[in-house]
């Protein structure tokens, strides 16, 4: 069915210049429709997720169901807090007044979604929108189309229909989305596409997030609990969608003399979690499509990696899958070591002395997470005061993402905005000003005819000088 995008947008307009959206009520109400719409369809949503990734049900249930359960439940429980005029300090300039900041909603607001987490992030974003008080469109991705059919279905089923709509499609959809005139853009995906957003929200003006990758850079110490670091890179690598993750480690770095004890643990562990057979393992997602796995393996068939693989490379074309691969010292000008991998294959670098790997690191753009696994206090305080990414975790992979507390989003090329909990409420409201101030205390020093009197005892204010006040009203 065609969407005339320009009447979905038209009747989003009208409803928000109704104020429906702007009520407590209104937003408590559809909070909590979500969480029902999540607890009565878990199932279909798992199927979909298999559908789309063949994602495990832990992954689709701990990852993507549970985690916009957790955003709504965090949104009921502090909205109220969030909706309350902030009260902000006066000085004597505007003596006698009172001041505050009231968050209002923007107005309406478009989501373009990605395929990776298409549950998650297709949710998140309107989580905060609706705590905020807008009204929404949501663009779920075309790549993960079962996810979004059943998205499309299930908002039209539980959301207020009037303020939260769905639009499906490819490119022609996105871009005639993006022809309107939003007071809001809310983009996760890739750079690329990232910059036609950019560019199309200029025009009008358009306030933008975009949430997109990079290379996420993983620096492992010799000084460690081997076995736990080792689980915990696999974590965020290979159990996080098959390294399909925005924040999925994309290259390791490490000194020369411990490189082989590090690979030797992944290999280790690897095979206790996915077995001697990672292909036929059950706990592994797949490749999202062929598109996607010939850039795979592209990557892999590179002549500048060639010997390069340490462990995997095994492939299974027909049911796309990878197996979790490991290459050792791949050269620099390489294309795995210059595009986002988002996937299985995991480059190891080497360097003379740890410290190094800070310039390796400096020499690429800005990530959207960076991850250093020691014990050493020093140079975990080096690497946050020098390494410039979206997000830090130290001795862990991706569980910063976790904390509602701590914003999410990128810098430079990785991004702009961020989310997350509160940060979700704020990125989509309007800190509007209001100073409120009574008839009383008017000073005739503000107006003409302007004298050196006047000019005197102004400065004296501004000056918070007393002396000079005294001075100016007296003729001292």
């Amino acid at each position: 069915m065609v969407v005339d995008v320009a009447e979905v947008v038209t009747e989003l307009k009208a409803t928000y210049t109704s104020g429906k959206t702007k009520s407590y009520e209104w937003r408590e109400s559809q909070l909590k429709a979500l969480i029902k719409m999540a607890n009565d369809h878990e199932k279909e949503i798992i199927e979909a997720l298999r559908s789309d990734l063949n994602k495990p049900e832990f992954e689709a249930f701990v990852h993507e169901i549970s985690t916009v359960k957790s955003s709504c439940k965090l949104a009921l429980k502090e909205l109220r807090r969030w909706m309350s005029p902030e009260k902000a300090k006066t000085s004597s300039t505007t003596f006698p007044s009172s001041a505050e900041i009231v968050s209002e909603p923007l107005g309406v607001i478009l989501i373009i979604s990605t395929w990776n987490y298409p549950f998650l992030l297709s949710l998140d974003p309107v989580v905060g929108a609706i705590a905020a008080g807008n009204a929404v469109v949501l663009k779920p991705s075309e790549i993960a189309p079962a996810t979004s059919l059943l998205l499309s279905k299930l908002l039209g089923e539980y959301m207020d229909s009037s303020a939260v709509k769905v639009v499906e499609g490819a490119v022609p959809e996105t871009t005639a989305l993006l022809e309107q005139n939003w007071d809001k853009i809310f983009y996760t995906g890739n750079g690329k596409v990232g910059r036609i957003v950019l560019a199309a929200a200029a025009k009008h003006l358009t306030p933008v997030i975009l949430e997109l990758g990079g290379k996420s850079p993983v620096v492992v110490d010799e000084n460690i609990n081997l076995e736990v670091a080792t689980r915990r890179i696999i974590g965020g690598k290979w159990a996080s969608n098959c390294g399909q993750t925005c924040v999925s480690p994309d290259y390791v770095i490490t000194t020369k003399a411990f490189a082989s004890k590090l690979i030797d643990a992944l290999i280790s562990e690897l095979e206790k979690f996915y077995g001697n057979e990672p292909l036929k393992s059950l706990d592994l997602s797949r490749i999202v499509n062929s598109s996607h796995f010939n850039r795979l393996t592209k990557l892999m068939d590179d002549e500048k990696v060639f010997g390069k693989i340490v462990h995997g490379g095994q492939q299974d074309k027909t049911n796309l899958r990878i197996a979790p691969t490991i290459l050792l010292d791949v050269p620099e000008d390489s294309m795995i070591m210059n595009e986002e991998i988002f996937g299985p294959l995991l480059p190891i670098i080497t360097v003379g002395k740890i410290e190094d790997s800070i310039n390796v690191i400096h020499a690429r753009e800005k990530p959207l997470a960076a991850y250093l696994f020691t014990n050493d206090k020093k140079l975990m305080d080096v690497f946050v005061g020098s390494v410039s990414a979206g997000g830090l975790c130290i001795n862990d992979t991706t569980l910063h993402l976790a904390e509602s507390s701590l914003p999410f989003g990128g810098i430079g090329g990785s991004g702009m905005g961020s989310y997350h909990g509160k940060f979700s409420f704020d990125a989509f409201s309007h800190k509007k000003a209001v100073l409120r101030r009574s008839f009383a205390g008017d000073i005739a020093a503000r107006y003409p005819p302007y004298t050196t009197r006047k000019l005197q005892l102004l400065k004296a204010l501004l000056n918070g000088s007393i002396l000079g006040i005294l001075r100016a009203l007296f003729g001292w």
